[in-house]
């Protein structure tokens, strides 16, 4: 399997978001990204499904979401298609994190900013961040 992180959109100008929201229903995923994205400063929230995500980002308002693509309930795919549809929601950056080999033309359709293939090597995880939630300025 290759690993890619492939943008998908332009990066929109620096500003201090900082607040991911991961959604995956593998536990050991959401605890090694809150371990690797919290080490490099970002707030992290977690959610287990489309369920949980949708209530995290009506609370909290993230500033990009990590989704993975297979989930029960609802797939990502369906989650994001919500999320494009409500205003309020619909700019926010979403990164599609899947097993799944077929994401490109998906993500291209949903308005991805970009995709990762798990499991995500970490440079190319912060290396998308940078471009879509940079960290405040220490």
């Amino acid at each position: 399997m290759t690993l890619s992180a492939t943008p998908l959109a332009a990066a929109p100008a620096a500003g201090e978001g900082t607040t991911i929201l991961v959604v995956d229903d593998a536990k050991s995923v959401r605890e090694m990204l809150l371990l690797r994205l919290s080490s490099a400063g970002y707030r992290v929230l977690l959610a287990e499904d489309a369920v949980v995500a949708a209530a995290r980002v009506l609370e909290s308002r993230p500033d990009i979401i990590i989704l993975d693509v297979q989930m029960p309930y609802m797939s990502g795919y369906e989650f994001m298609a919500a999320l494009r549809a409500d205003p309020s929601t619909r700019s926010i950056p979403v990164v599609l994190l899947t097993a799944t080999p077929d994401v490109a033309v998906h993500a291209r359709e949903l308005g991805a900013v970009a995709y990762l293939h798990k499991p995500a090597p970490d440079e190319q995880l912060l290396e998308i961040l940078a471009l879509y939630a940079p960290r405040p300025a220490a």
